[in-house]
């Protein structure tokens, strides 16, 4: 099953460049080791590219009438104009059609997404912001696919981030093709229970529009398909919910299998639902189940393989 190739964004630090305040790196094992083979990085460290040099005076956030600056912790030089012009600089170049994800830096005054102090004088005052520059991509494009590396350490949502990021660069080949009106039937049809999976409303809108591919304003009905598309698999996949799709699978592919291999299937996905298993469990024991002219539909879905099987992200039992 062909995957595309994603191109994601990350801070240079992450992939091990000293660009740090104090001169090191924060190197990710899981992004240079696991993932490097399989994606393009776009390498970005905001401040070094406003000018900063390393190792250099650390950053914070202040509260101000005009929303949080950007400021030096001992100089108080303020960083936020060049900050801002440089997020919108890049911001350019980070459109959906180009970028399939980012990984920020965690905790960092300009590209941490989750819990970022801002001071009034030495004092934390609110702990819920973001970096200046992580916050400007994020509100240019919503559905990006974004996390940090510490994030990342949790493997649910390790694996709803990389299952997004694959997903994003599928549907980004597909669009740069400018695909006929059979072509987007065809991807649909294939990521059918990956969205069932996330968002049965996602996937009935996004079904929706490739009905209308065939009109007049196929330009318009891609760009909405695209933009439902991202949105359903925005939704975390629950428990439940994946329960239904392996289900609904085997209820494709049960009648070319004897009754004692179709209730082993049935008892795995009901101990997946329990959570005694890894969902890669009944994936595995359906898709081996699959055989025959029949299940050829059950086989091609984007469910059972969204992304490489090297990277093992589905063998975690759900909490």
């Amino acid at each position: 099953m062909g995957y595309g190739r994603p191109r994601v964004a990350t801070s240079s630090c992450l992939l091990g460049e000293p660009v740090r305040h104090n001169g090191n790196h924060s190197r990710d094992r899981f992004l240079t080791d696991a993932l490097t083979p399989f994606v393009d990085w776009v390498q970005i460290c905001p401040e070094m590219e406003i000018g900063l040099g390393t190792p250099r005076e650390s950053l914070r956030l202040e509260r101000s009438p005009e929303g949080p600056r950007l400021m030096t912790r001992r100089s108080h030089r303020d960083l936020t104009s060049e900050m801002t012009a440089l997020a919108a600089e890049r911001i350019a170049g980070l459109n959906l059609t180009e970028v399939d994800g980012y990984v920020f830096k965690a905790k960092s005054p300009s590209c941490g997404i989750h819990g970022i102090p801002l001071y009034v004088g030495d004092n934390a005052v609110d702990r819920r912001q973001r970096g200046l520059f992580a916050d400007a991509v994020i509100r240019a494009y919503p559905g990006l696919p974004v996390e940090d590396e510490g994030r990342l350490r949790d493997p649910v949502l390790r694996e709803a981030f990389v299952e997004r990021v694959f997903a994003h660069a599928r549907l980004r080949e597909l669009l740069r093709r400018e695909p006929r009106p059979r072509d987007l039937v065809e991807f649909h049809s294939r990521h059918k229970m990956q969205l069932l999976a996330h968002s049965p409303d996602g996937y009935r809108e996004a079904g929706r529009l490739v009905a209308q591919s065939g009109g007049p304003d196929r330009p318009g009905v891609l760009d909405a398909y695209g933009a439902a598309f991202r949105a359903a698999l925005a939704v975390r996949a629950s428990v439940g919910r994946n329960v239904n799709v392996l289900q609904h699978c085997l209820g494709m592919v049960s009648d070319r299998l004897d009754p004692v291999r179709r209730a082993d299937l049935a008892e795995v996905i009901d101990a997946y639902g329990a959570h005694e298993v890894p969902l890669s469990v009944p994936l595995a024991l359906l898709r081996h189940h699959a055989r025959g002219e029949a299940a050829t539909y059950v086989r091609e879905q984007t469910y059972f393989a969204p992304y490489p099987e090297e990277l093992g992200l589905r063998h975690h039992i759900p909490a």
